[in-house]
């Protein structure tokens, strides 16, 4: 990687003006996601993250799907602002879409009942993990990225498309690509309001 763990941590920002120019290969990208699934934690060691990478024509459909979910929702004459944010989408490299699959949580809700309330709850803790992985791997190698949620507008036909199982849930979408223009400052609240230390 280019940049240490807590440089890119650091780096990592919410980034839409993205380009498909490549500069990282797609072994890379396959690596970086491969490396998140086996080693990010999750409760029990379910391992219930899923993941979907979409490059090329692919990545590009998934955004054609978005927008025609969009136009069915937004009023025409309010549309153009949603079509130019999906587009901005599109115009990146690729997409993670991030999946939980519900088989893994309902074994372990049967096999720990006592827990069972909470195991879509860990689930998500999981998959939140997951995403900082990726997302944090990808600018190592200089990318930029946003995480989006459409899911429930897009997840039927996005299982339909890519003949995904119908057991996997569908969280969010990272598109990401070579970023064309930087981040604004970001604001942070002081450290002393938000951590506290006893010794």
């Amino acid at each position: 990687m280019s940049k240490d763990f807590y440089a890119a941590l650091k780096a990592r920002r919410s980034i839409y003006s993205i380009s498909k120019e490549e500069i990282v290969s797609h072994e890379k990208i396959q690596e970086i996601i491969e490396a998140a699934v086996k080693h990010t934690p999750s409760a029990f060691n379910s391992q219930s993250t899923r993941i979907l990478l979409l490059l090329g024509k692919q990545h590009d459909t998934l955004w054609d799907i978005t927008k025609e979910a969009l136009r069915k929702i937004v009023p025409e004459n309010a549309f153009a602002p949603t079509e130019e944010k999906i587009n901005s989408f599109k115009s990146g490299y690729g997409t993670v879409l991030f999946f939980e699959d519900e088989t893994v949580i309902k074994d372990l809700q049967t096999q720990f009942a006592l827990y069972k309330d909470n195991f879509p709850i860990w689930s998500h803790h999981a998959s939140g993990m997951a995403q900082l992985v990726v997302w944090t791997g990808l600018e190592a190698e200089g990318l930029g990225a946003s995480l989006q949620h459409y899911g429930g507008l897009i997840e039927e036909q996005v299982i339909q498309t890519w003949n995904v199982p119908t057991t996997w849930k569908l969280i969010a979408q990272l598109p990401f690509g070579k970023p064309t223009s930087a981040p604004g400052e970001k604001e942070f609240k002081p450290l002393d309001e938000r951590i506290k230390v006893y010794k």
